[in-house]
């Protein structure tokens, strides 16, 4: 599972506690302690987990930084953990910090909660509704904004892609994985999600295998439609599929939940994730969520059909964003409905 669920010898009561970290993605350090806090957060939201008690910190200053980087960087990455944590109604209220040749940040999440505040994830049943909240690609977003300065690199991919929606990608994966899957997590209770989970290191194929294998009924994931940041998925294919990204194995930080949903539920979950998503800070630009697959009758496994529709999903303030969200429901497959 994406949290340890521990019974307490209080009654009725369970702590509920994760822990994650990983190391610098994005240049801004404030926004890297921002993504860093969403990524601990996620798993508690993933088992429809809407309050954190208590964060903690973990922060690893690199021994290569000179005094005057350090004073700049560090307090960023502090203040955008904190931030983050206020943003989830929760405070971080102490941690380590320690000398390492790398940074490295991440935290760690606890709750204490009764038994109707969380949902294990292993409910889902054949008919129900893959919907996934956060788009895919942010590892090749991140990637191809490093290759502007990497002719060789960029070559491969200058004729798929302008440097200008290079870097809008890049703005959107930063956004989009510094947003909370909070929203999600409430909504998981409001439209009887059968189960869910993070997607991140694994890929969105890996996660949804992971989830498939804990179920207790003999289901099967089908995954149809992918939803990727614009572009993203032709740059993936330029440079030799280095990051198998259609194939559902390249890794995600900070990426949406991906919930199993009763089959008339799904497009209202997405029409409110949708509404709730569309403000200043709204998750996502072309919507909250979107319908990828089916659940059936199967061997606890997930896959990836043949030929998956690639759904652009358009950077936040664009032309193409804001005609998307001139409309208010979600455009699944009609095979899947």
């Amino acid at each position: 599972m994406d949290c340890c669920v521990i019974p307490l010898r209080h009654g009725g009561l369970s702590l509920v506690q994760t822990t994650d970290f990983f190391y610098p993605l994005v240049e801004d350090p404030y926004m890297m302690g921002r993504i860093a806090c969403a990524n601990v957060l996620s798993d508690l939201y993933a088992m429809g987990i809407t309050e954190c008690d208590n964060m903690l910190m973990l922060l690893s200053v690199s021994q290569k930084m000179n005094d005057k980087d350090r004073e700049r960087v560090m307090p960023l990455m502090i203040r955008g953990f904190r931030d983050a944590a206020e943003e989830g109604g929760t405070s971080v209220t102490g941690g380590q910090t320690v000398i390492n040749p790398w940074i490295i940040v991440g935290g760690v999440g606890s709750v204490v909660c009764q038994p109707n505040e969380f949902i294990m994830p292993d409910g889902a049943v054949p008919g129900d509704v893959l919907v996934l909240t956060k788009p895919l690609g942010t590892q090749v977003a991140v990637n191809a904004h490093q290759w502007l300065d990497q002719p060789e690199r960029w070559n491969k991919i200058k004729l798929v892609v302008t440097k200008e929606e290079v870097k809008e990608a890049y703005q959107e994966a930063m956004f989009s994985m510094a947003t909370l899957n909070r929203t999600a997590a409430g909504l998981m209770h409001k439209f009887q999600a059968h189960a869910a989970t993070d997607v991140t290191g694994f890929g969105l194929l890996g996660h949804a295998n992971n989830l498939a294998a804990q179920q207790r009924n003999e289901v099967a994931f089908v995954i149809h439609n992918l939803p990727i940041l614009a572009k993203m998925a032709a740059v993936s294919k330029a440079c030799g599929n280095l990051f198998n990204l259609v194939q559902g194995t390249s890794a995600e930080t900070s990426g949406g939940l991906l919930v199993c949903l009763p089959r008339e539920q799904a497009a209202k979950f997405c029409s409110e994730m949708k509404s709730q998503s569309s403000g200043p800070g709204g998750q996502g630009a072309a919507g909250g969520a979107w319908i990828i697959g089916i659940v059936e009758k199967g061997d606890r496994r997930a896959r990836i059909i043949d030929k998956p529709r690639i759904i652009e999903v358009p950077p936040r303030g664009s032309q193409a964003a804001n005609q998307d969200n001139s409309s208010t429901s979600p455009s699944p497959s009609p095979n899947l409905l």
